[in-house]
């Protein structure tokens, strides 16, 4: 955190905030146990949501700003560094702090030895499941021996058996590289050492399955290598979103993990739910799901965004409720809507004393049956994608016209 950033960057010389506690916390208030006297957090302390995290005060206010962690994970704080400048001669005003969170593995988390040999953790087994060999010891993981000719990674299999022959001899094993040649190679050395305490030549071992006891019917190659897991954790990367916050625009649901955004569903996931033959799941993604809305397609000219209300149609009557102050039966626009739907097109046309000619059904787009939810008068409300209206509408404005008709 930068105090700078606190009071603003246009601030020239010294600053009138400082790290600490002001004069309106006292020195017997429980506060200050929580913080060291510069109002920073004490290495190694234990910071829940909501927990102090450093102290600040405004010379000019004189009163204490007092900032709380606000991550959902409980941490410790690993370290604080105080940067001041080069020279040493100001006051601290900004400081790093660095935090600790202790995670226990889960499945989807990434781990990696030092040889590049990279995976995600698939499952996660009991203790009792889990194979044992003839001397009784388990290993921590099992890896897919098909991960090794790919990534070509054999540095990992000699360290396998230098660990596992150092281990036995208590040997600490020389790792230096280009130290073996054509003539004296690293499996002939360790095997050799592997032989001397007992074990196979080349580092395999007889396993047996921790559920029904018997042996498999494999030579399992079993080792010691260091392992270590990445920052690339599941808790840090997976995605959920039921509704949330939809563009301005085209009314479809953002993107982005941090603004509760949905995840793309692309040209290819739509291939493979049509390969499938899953069209009710296509139809739940990319409509229901997404930008969904209602829309009027006039019968008569075929139009998707000529839609408009007589405020004049209906008025309420007191004991009567709603009277229809129109003939229909003499009248020569468009009918209307049970809230006064018409189309304006078809209106135009009646009251230049012509009619709306419609195209032919072999030029408009088919919306299909049972995505009418109700008609209007002479209009069909149908269930369509908000972008279909939208790209109606951007055609219209270039003076491109889209005509739909109702499947029958």
């Amino acid at each position: 955190m930068n105090l700078r950033d606190m009071v603003g960057g246009a601030v020239r010389g010294a600053l009138p905030v400082h790290f600490g506690f002001g004069p309106d916390i006292h020195a017997d208030d429980t506060r200050r146990e929580l913080l060291d006297v510069d109002g920073l957090p004490f290495v190694g302390s234990y910071l829940a949501k909501g927990s102090p995290m450093y102290a600040c005060w405004n010379e000019a206010t004189g009163r204490t700003m007092i900032k709380r962690y606000k991550g959902e994970e409980a941490a410790y704080v690993d370290t604080v560094r105080v940067i001041g400048s080069d020279a040493g001669d100001t006051e601290c005003q900004r400081v790093q702090i660095m935090f600790r969170i202790p995670r226990a593995p889960v499945i989807g988390d990434k781990f990696s030895s030092r040889h590049g040999q990279k995976g995600v953790c698939s499952q996660k087994w009991p203790a009792v499941d889990m194979p044992f060999s003839e001397s009784g010891m388990q290993p921590d993981v099992i890896i897919n021996p098909h991960a090794f000719p790919s990534r070509m990674t054999i540095g990992m299999l000699i360290e396998s058996m230098a660990g596992k022959a150092g281990a036995m001899h208590g040997l600490a094993q020389d790792a230096t590289p280009w130290s073996f040649n054509e003539q004296d190679t690293p499996v002939d050395y360790f095997g050799e050492q592997l032989r001397a305490a007992g074990y196979n030549y080349m580092g395999n071992e007889p396993m047996y399955s921790g559920i029904s006891g018997k042996e498999l019917r494999a030579d399992i190659y079993l080792g010691v290598v260091y392992y270590q897991r990445l920052r690339h954790m599941v808790n840090d990367k997976f995605q959920v979103r039921t509704t949330g916050p939809v563009h301005a625009l085209t009314r479809q649901p953002v993107k982005g993990r941090k603004r509760a955004g949905g995840i793309r569903f692309g040209e290819m996931e739509r291939d493979a739910l049509l390969a499938h033959g899953t069209s009710f799941l296509l139809q739940d993604r990319l409509l229901n799901c997404s930008d969904y809305t209602t829309a009027y397609v006039c019968r008569t000219c075929g139009s998707l965004i000529s839609l408009s209300y007589d405020n004049a149609a209906d008025i309420a009557v007191p004991g009567l409720g709603t009277v229809q102050t129109i003939d229909r039966a003499q009248e020569t626009r468009a009918p209307l809507g049970p809230n006064g739907e018409y189309c304006r097109v078809c209106r135009r046309a009646a009251e230049a004393g012509a009619t709306a000619r419609p195209p032919a059904d072999e030029h408009r787009v088919k919306i299909p049956r049972q995505h009418v939810i109700r008609r209007a008068g002479d209009l069909d409300v149908v269930a369509v994608p908000y972008v279909l209206r939208y790209l109606v509408a951007e055609l219209a404005a270039m003076g491109l016209r889209m005509t739909f008709v109702v499947a029958p």
